[in-house]
């Protein structure tokens, strides 16, 4: 059995955790876990995830399924290391062999703290060595960029905090939010794991209607086709697991297997509409690459044409501060959208993003804004309420 950590973006541990207990995969008493680790500016910042034990089959399951998580990480050391000597030596004595061919290439992300090995390209120059010294061969050690192709380098995550080491293999390659379906984006695109999370967030029954009437590119509602037909979101993209020395291609069939027995036709209508012409061109083109045009209803239209039935839910990341000209006047859009909600949406369910609470106030209604995440690096509240006439 392996120790594995799925990492999720601050605010999303609780729905990571649940999505692993209704894969079986975690015991219904552990609780989220974080961990400190360094942003790439430098400063202090929290990723949090959750740790887990499982198999070769719990790996593939995580990464095929996890649609709120960053990636999945596979703990391969853990032991205290003062001197270089002693980090390389004790590094040099894990199983290098199971994740990595000989002069495979890496990429070395390493984060010292309150640690007597503080310089962090040393630190990444000795495990370089270690792993040499186990393979017999130097690898090639690549600069890691998350932007980058679906297909990058090997990426071996170390920490060192009070003098202990931990080193922990990436089992997933590109991020987790990298489905695959996203060429066209908008914007101010928002991040595939966020949407689901959201969505989570929402308590969503994935039967009642669903209206997202600032659509974008059209992430949320696509997340939401997916999840309303049991499509796994990495069904049609590559891991970094695949590149192992122990890589099973045949487990690996079997649990993709799983994913086309779970497939099934939308049950729910899902309608997703904006102003913007071009956007809705590519969230249609997106949603086409991820199979679900058919279970989206696009239109280009302004907020204030929508035509709800029946009760369901609105959820949406809607225009806010950061993501337009800060001479633009987003009040009177906020005003105008509680109107719409209170004289076509009564009873409805409405979830959105935003990082301005004055902005929310502009709507109206009583919103719980106590979940906070992050979107893009920017601090955003989940706004959810029920619209009352």
């Amino acid at each position: 059995m392996e120790t594995i950590f799925a990492v999720s973006s601050p605010g999303l541990e609780l729905f990571t955790a649940q999505e692993l207990r209704d894969l079986e995969l975690l015991n219904s008493e552990k609780a989220p876990m974080a961990g400190p680790q360094r942003s790439s500016s430098g400063a202090d910042a929290v990723r949090g995830g959750i740790e887990f034990e499982g198999d070769q089959r719990a790996i593939y399951r995580a990464n095929l399924w996890l649609r709120t998580a960053s990636r999945v990480l596979i703990r391969l050391g853990d032991f205290r290391a003062a001197v270089f000597s002693e980090l390389r030596k004790k590094a040099g004595q894990l199983a290098w062999e199971r994740y990595l061919a000989p002069g495979q290439p890496v990429a070395l992300r390493v984060t010292c703290r309150k640690s007597r090995l503080y310089h962090e390209n040393a630190v990444a120059e000795r495990v370089a060595g270690a792993i040499a010294d186990r393979l017999n061969r130097q690898p090639q050690v690549e600069k890691l960029d998350d932007k980058a192709g679906d297909d990058p380098p090997q990426l071996i995550i170390v920490r060192l905090v009070n003098d202990h080491c931990t080193i922990s293999m990436d089992s997933s390659g590109a991020l987790l939010h990298r489905r695959g379906y996203r060429q066209a984006i908008a914007k101010a695109p928002l991040r595939e794991t966020l949407a689901a999370g959201i969505l989570m967030a929402s308590g969503w029954d994935r039967i009642a209607p669903l209206i997202d009437p600032f659509c974008g590119s059209g992430t949320i509602p696509i997340e939401a086709a997916l999840i309303s037909r049991g499509i796994a979101p990495g069904h049609a993209r590559l891991f970094a697991f695949m590149h192992w020395p122990d890589f099973d291609p045949a487990l690996w069939r079997g649990v993709l297997a799983e994913n086309k027995r779970q497939t099934h036709a939308p049950v729910s209508k899902i309608a997703a509409s904006d102003r913007d012409a071009g956007a809705i061109r590519m969230a249609r083109a997106n949603a086409e690459r991820a199979g679900v045009a058919d279970c989206i209803e696009f239109s280009c239209r302004a907020v204030s044409e929508i035509e709800p039935t029946g009760a369901g839910w609105i959820v949406t990341n809607p225009p806010y501060g950061l993501r337009m000209s800060a001479s633009k006047n987003l009040s009177n859009l906020y005003a105008q959208f509680g109107n719409v909600l209170r004289s076509k949406c009564p009873g409805w369910r409405i979830v959105l993003l935003c990082n301005d609470l004055r902005l929310l106030g502009q709507i109206g209604m009583r919103l719980d804004t106590s979940l906070s995440l992050n979107n893009g690096g920017v601090g955003v509240r989940l706004a959810q309420g029920i619209v009352e006439d």
